[in-house]
């Protein structure tokens, strides 16, 4: 069998960082972790061909190579999907689709063949016996979430690695808390289910045996979800690893914020080579964390817990929320001196959704104000129901509080907010790459020259050289991403 596996083409968002990107001559910032760990599952005779739609263009050619066409997706990529099933309809290959967009909506997607949903540890297997028996089946779902002890190390030979800005693997899945308006404990369940660190270091073994040096997004839900097995099994294994390996690699994760209550699990992860968090802040409004379920969130001081974080050595991003039943017009000035304050750079701030499955959604369905798809971009003004706020209202709240957050004077100021707190890890090296150099050139170029407000770049150029000089890398690399903000939030 010839299988090809696609990943659709992922627009212009905060997470996709297409316009930093550039700086260091790279097409993504990460690979689809999810279809090259699918592509481990299938057999080992069949031929397999990935063709990310972010880094490389999908012929007709590639199409008419496969026997099966293989799509994994998320909710942002639907128009992409869409198009790719239609090409495939148009030449007669068939379609296998799976990942949280064909979990949460296959029954509005017309032209696939097969959709292997939930996880593909449990659906996958079924799908293969009857492919091999001649009676594969329309639709592959499951209740149950597999333990993930025996997923296979992902294919990452599958990848153009030079193309990539970091690469990806993931520890666990799941999440112990269960906000409203999430969709993680529906499809991974609040139970945290780990691999070994045996596992996990095997995966890095083999990322390294491949030559690949440099960042490694961890995809968990949240990485913290077992604290216990963190602190007694995984952390001690990463960290004697990363000291033995000096450091090849260095991790980014996302973690709830009570990470900020426990030193002893800050140091570990520091040791261990984490630098960066994404955090989901959501609100500093207590009525609307109340409302969707936040209680991590309750009863502390917000600002503090972040700038915390920071001084253990993390680059701290953060998701918000505006558009809760709480809110009122407040919210946006609240979310402006909160990110402000805070000097959380990377702030991802979106309008409020009701994800497919979730809670929220069942309530706006109950409520009758449940509208469109939700779309899966975080900042493209989009929303699905009907909000309490006056629509226009909310519009225009959102959109002045997205251009003032990311115009250069708010940005930059934030960015030497964030630099007073943070301490460097002692394992990060101060050495210039080539890479980074002709990045830096780059940068001078576009922020120091050609766009407009370069008095704020070259302040924060000199600042750094000559205050923070420890910290130099980490600032420029936070420069680039305000550019890609400032790009992504033009049509907003």
């Amino acid at each position: 069998m010839n299988i090809l596996l696609v990943y659709p083409e992922t627009p212009s968002t905060y997470w996709s960082f297409k316009d930093a990107l550039k700086f260091v001559s790279k097409k993504a910032a990460e690979p689809p972790l999810g279809l090259i760990t699918v592509a481990a599952m299938l057999p080992k005779v069949w031929n397999k061909k990935l063709i990310d739609m972010n880094v490389s263009k999908l012929s007709d050619n590639d199409l008419l190579w496969a026997d099966y066409v293989f799509i994994g997706a998320m909710n942002v990529h639907l128009n992409s999907f869409r198009e790719i099933v239609r090409r495939c309809n148009k030449l007669g290959i068939k379609v296998v689709a799976g990942g949280p967009l064909a979990t949460t909506q296959y029954r509005d997607i017309l032209g696939v063949d097969h959709f292997i949903l939930n996880e593909a540890e449990i659906t996958l297997p079924l799908f293969l016996e009857d492919l091999k028996n001649g009676n594969p089946k329309p639709v592959y779902l499951s209740n149950e979430f597999p333990d993930v002890s025996s997923t296979p190390i992902p294919l990452f030979e599958l990848l153009d690695m030079k193309k990539y800005a970091s690469m990806s693997v993931q520890y666990s899945r799941g999440c112990p808390y269960d906000c409203e308006f999430c969709s993680i404990t529906m499809l991974n369940g609040r139970k945290p289910r780990t691999k070994s660190a045996e596992q996990f270091i095997a995966e890095l073994n083999r990322l390294r045996g491949l030559g690949y040096k440099g960042a490694i997004s961890v995809v968990d839900d949240n990485f913290i979800g077992n604290k216990r097995k963190l602190k007694d099994e995984f952390l001690p294994a990463l960290i004697k690893w990363s000291k033995e390996n000096k450091y090849v690699f260095n991790f980014i994760t996302e973690v709830s914020i009570n990470l900020a209550d426990d030193d002893e699990l800050m140091n570990m992860m520091i040791e261990a080579g984490f630098n960066s968090v994404f955090v989901g802040i959501e609100t500093p409004n207590s009525d609307s964390l109340v409302e969707c379920g936040k209680a991590q969130n309750l009863r502390r001081n917000l600002v503090e817990s972040v700038k915390k974080l920071q001084r253990a050595g993390f680059i701290v991003s953060g998701g918000f929320i505006v558009g809760f039943d709480n809110d009122t017009e407040k919210v946006f000035d609240e979310q402006y001196h909160f990110i402000q304050h805070s000097g959380i750079t990377n702030a991802m701030v979106g309008l409020l959704n009701a994800p497919t499955g979730t809670k929220l959604y069942k309530r706006m369905k109950d409520e009758g104000r449940l509208l469109d798809m939700f779309s899966g971009n975080n900042m493209d003004a989009s929303i699905n129901f009907v909000p309490k706020m006056d629509y226009k209202t909310l519009i225009s709240g959102y959109s002045k509080l997205l251009h003032s957050i990311y115009s250069q004077k708010d940005y930059f100021r934030r960015v030497n907010e964030f630099l007073k707190e943070y301490r460097v890890p002692n394992w990060q090296k101060s050495k210039i790459s080539l890479r980074e150099l002709k990045a830096f050139l780059r940068l001078i170029w576009f922020l120091g020259i050609v766009e407009k407000g370069k008095k704020y770049f070259w302040k924060l150029l000199l600042l750094t050289i000559f205050k923070y000089p420890k910290k130099f890398t980490t600032a420029m690399t936070l420069a680039v991403y305000g550019f890609h903000f400032r790009r992504v939030i033009r049509t907003v």
